[in-house]
Formats: C-alpha cells, sequence, structure tokens
C-alpha cells in the first residue's frame, strides 16, 4: 500500500510538473511574441506623403561607414582607370564593395547616368517592403491597361487589355527577362513615380529617380553604380527586408537570363573564356546574382558576388555613350574581369 501510495505520488508529481512546464513555455511564448511585437513597434519609421505608407528606416550608414578611405582597393581603383581611360568618349561609373569588411573600389561612383533597366532593382526593393507590411499581396492580381504597356523586352505587352497577373509573376518577369509592362504594372501598383522617388531618396539611393514609364528609351530615368550596388548590399544584409521577402529577392534575382557583361567579365577574369557564365561560375564555387540595362545609349549590371568561403560583394557599373556601340557593353566585361584577382585574394 504504501509502494503504490509513493508511485501514485510520484505518476502526480510528474504530471503537474508537466502542466505546470507546458503552462510556462506558453506564456514564455506569448512574452517573447509580445516582445518582438514592441520590439517591431519601437523601430524608427519613415511614413511615405502618399497612400500614408509606413517603412523602415535603411542603415545603410552602416555599411558606407565600413568603407572608409583605409580600406579602399588601390590597386583596383587603379586598374578601373587604365581601362576606362582607354575609352575617354564613354562615361563609366563602377563601385565594388565587401560585405563581410567594407573594402571597396570605386570609378566615378555618384556619377547620375541612365539606368535602363537597371532601375528595376530599387522598384523590386520597393515591392517586396509593400509584401513585408501586408500591402501588397504577393498573389494579388495586377491589371493590364492601355497606358502600362510598354515596347521592347517582355512578352506581358502582348496580352489581352484587361488580363491579369499576379503579382509574383509580375515582380519575376520584371527581372528574369526585363519585362518593361511588368515593371509599369508594379509602378503603378505601388503608387507611381513620386512614390517611388520618395522611398528611394529615404533610402540614401539619391542618384536614383523615375521620371518615365518603361522602357524609357530616351533615358530619363537615372541612378548610380554606387546606388545600384548599395540596393543590393541593403537587401542582402537584412536591413530592408523581412527573411522570407530578402530570400524572395535573391531568388529572383536569380532568375536573370542577361549575363553578358559582369557575369561573363568576372569568368573570363577567372580564366575561363567560353561556355555558360553562370554554370562556369558554379563550377568554380561564385555566384552572380545580377540585373542588366540596356537602353543603347547606356548599358548597365550589377549583382550580388557570391565567393567560394561565401565571402559576399556587391557590384555595380553603368557606361553611357554613342547608342549600339558595342565598346559600352564591353567595357563593363572588362572593368568585371579586372575584378577577379581583387575577388581570389579574398577567396
Amino acid at each position: 500500500m504504501f509502494l503504490h501510495l509513493t508511485f501514485l505520488g510520484v505518476g502526480l508529481g510528474v504530471i503537474t510538473g508537466s502542466t505546470l512546464k507546458s503552462i510556462s513555455l506558453h506564456e514564455n511564448g506569448l512574452q517573447s511574441i509580445l516582445s518582438n511585437w514592441i520590439s517591431t513597434k519601437k523601430n524608427p519609421l519613415v511614413r511615405g506623403k502618399k497612400h500614408g505608407r509606413v517603412y523602415k528606416k535603411s542603415h545603410i550608414n552602416k555599411l558606407l561607414k565600413q568603407a572608409n578611405s583605409q580600406k579602399a582597393i588601390k590597386e583596383l581603383n587603379e586598374k578601373w582607370m587604365q581601362i576606362a581611360n582607354l575609352q575617354k568618349d564613354l562615361q563609366a561609373s563602377a563601385y565594388l564593395l565587401s560585405l563581410d569588411d567594407g573594402r571597396y573600389a570605386e570609378l566615378n561612383p555618384n556619377t547620375s547616368l541612365p539606368a535602363a533597366s537597371s532601375i528595376k532593382i530599387a522598384i523590386l526593393l520597393a515591392a517586396l517592403e509593400l509584401v513585408d507590411s501586408g500591402e501588397l499581396r504577393w498573389n494579388e492580381p495586377l491589371k493590364l491597361t492601355k497606358e502600362l504597356r510598354g515596347s521592347g523586352a517582355g512578352w506581358m505587352a502582348y496580352q489581352p487589355l484587361g488580363k491579369s497577373f499576379p503579382a509574383h509573376e509580375v515582380a519575376t518577369e520584371m527581372i528574369r527577362v526585363s519585362d518593361n509592362t511588368a515593371t509599369n504594372l508594379l509602378i503603378d501598383r505601388i503608387g507611381g513615380f513620386q512614390v517611388l522617388n520618395e522611398r528611394f531618396r529615404s533610402l540614401g539611393l539619391n542618384s536614383t529617380v523615375l521620371n518615365n514609364w518603361l522602357p524609357d528609351l530616351g533615358g530619363t530615368n537615372t541612378t548610380s553604380a554606387k546606388d545600384l550596388a548599395l540596393s543590393i548590399a541593403m537587401v542582402d544584409e537584412g536591413e530592408i527586408l523581412q527573411q522570407r521577402t530578402r530570400d524572395l529577392f535573391r531568388e529572383i534575382m536569380s532568375t536573370s537570363t542577361s549575363n553578358r557583361m559582369l557575369p561573363s567579365g568576372l569568368l573570363r577574369g577567372l580564366g575561363v573564356s567560353s561556355g555558360d557564365p553562370d554554370y562556369n561560375l558554379l563550377i568554380k564555387g561564385y555566384r552572380v546574382y545580377n540585373k542588366t540595362g540596356d537602353i543603347g545609349i547606356s548599358y548597365a549590371d550589377a549583382g550580388l558576388i557570391q565567393l567560394p568561403n561565401n565571402t559576399r560583394f556587391v557590384a555595380g557599373f553603368i557606361v553611357k555613350g554613342p547608342f549600339n556601340d558595342p565598346r559600352s557593353p564591353r567595357l563593363i566585361y572588362e572593368l568585371s574581369a579586372a575584378m577577379a584577382p581583387v575577388l581570389q585574394a579574398f577567396d
């Protein structure tokens, strides 16, 4: 009888302990959720003047503070200058930044030049911010109208007026095949030029200005090599987007089919001059998530570069020159190739 009562007491103790532990864990979980909610509410915010949008402030200054003069990669600065001086009638801008230690290289990094389709990087960032805030559903249908049809790259312009596309398809096609109509659909959904330009300024992307619907063959939409690189850096560092949308950004950037400038140039610098650039870079342990731009008078390419040891860099390039001059994309190719020895030294 005594043993029976003892076992019964132990059993009740275990049950009671388990119950209390469960309650404790539940309360701790609620406290954690509440704590995270309160922490989120304390984050500094910037409110857009239009539509009352709420955004997190960028911590872009942290990256820029790392890039002090002692961290300049002087040998690459000099090499870039030598390469650019061979084509003095072309305006070249380049910027490279290590996301691990702030070392950087630059060539006229803040020069404002026609962005072409490279401005779609910043538009993608702004769209994903709205997904984070819940203002834009990732499967929300966006309707094609006559005003939003854009010529040039892409296939959405050839679909019937009134047809709707889910936001995730629109965002992906904007990057994958540089669809101009998809871009215009997103610009319109986000709120137009003024809303986007206000957001770009609040992020510190002062050279990035949207003035016209895509394809903007006149080159009125502008950016700089540094803006292109930093817009990618802010996302990859987790300073702008939540983890899920940051992953979406990288996944969408990975779909870009254009690789003849930055990826091909980097591969050439690594000693490979033929074959599929993306595949051959992957074989060497490199990955480039990039987006290009091409309107004839201006070419651009920017991307996140992941090295075999998981060290990460961001790079941006823009070259302005005579219409359809093959030297312009070639110059970006050569500037990209010149980065390879520097990147290998970090690996």
